[in-house]
């Protein structure tokens, strides 16, 4: 990704990856929209980042939720020049059989359909202008399993499907890519490490190096699986 590119929208922005990614944005000058379910925690990022940035209560399982969102932010700002997918949910650490349904329901809700919810309202206005990079955020799971995780692991294998699928839809100079992460110290990894977690990277340590790294990618990594490296 160039200096041409300004505009970011990022979900999951109140807490972890997205938080820090956030800020990471907003210090390289690029202008950042993103959203969250926690409406404390949004009106704590819109204070903190003030104008031109915007934080919106967003439920991405919603797809009218997302739609609005959607709309409300192209009207304002343009179609974003990066699309960076990062909301997601982990269950909790259980073999499959024992996952409740409505949790294994919301874990799909979110991570798969949110995630498509998400390019079917902010990248047709991408496409018009032809320009602009998707960035889903996959896992180490979405490339190898572990057991209790089961759901998670399903879904971030869904993610690295469909954004490979997506790659083959898109034009000439854009790019959709799968990014693994890695392992680093957020509430979602406590949840299923527990204290080990904190042997970890914490998730500002990282961003510093995976804003760079997010920045750099364009057409030549369209398709491509990739992950932040050196974590």
């Amino acid at each position: 990704m160039t200096g041409e590119h300004r505009t970011v929208v990022l979900t999951g922005t109140t807490r972890g990856l997205g938080r820090e990614m956030a800020r990471r944005f907003r210090e390289k000058g690029l202008t950042v929209t993103g959203c969250g379910r926690d409406a404390q925690r949004i009106s704590k990022m819109n204070e903190e980042f003030g104008t031109p940035h915007g934080f919106s209560v967003v439920d991405i399982a919603s797809d009218e939720d997302v739609a609005d969102w959607a709309q409300r932010t192209l009207d304002s700002c343009g179609p974003p020049d990066l699309l960076i997918n990062n909301a997601a949910l982990i269950n909790v650490n259980a073999p499959l059989w024992l996952v409740p349904a409505k949790e294994f329901s919301d874990v799909v809700d979110v991570n798969i359909k949110g995630m498509a919810s998400v390019i079917r309202h902010f990248l047709p206005a991408m496409l018009e202008r032809e320009q602009g990079v998707v960035v889903n955020f996959s896992s180490g799971w979405g490339r190898s399993v572990s057991p209790e995780v089961a759901p998670y692991c399903a879904t971030k294998w869904a993610v690295e499907g469909l954004t490979r699928a997506l790659a083959e839809e898109m034009p000439a100079g854009m790019a959709a890519v799968p990014l693994n992460p890695g392992i680093i110290n957020t509430d979602m990894l406590q949840s299923c490490f527990g204290s080990s977690a904190s042997s970890f990277p914490q998730a500002e340590q990282w961003s510093r190096q995976a804003v760079p790294f997010i920045l750099s990618l364009g057409p030549k990594e369209n398709g491509q699986p990739v992950s932040v490296p050196g974590v």
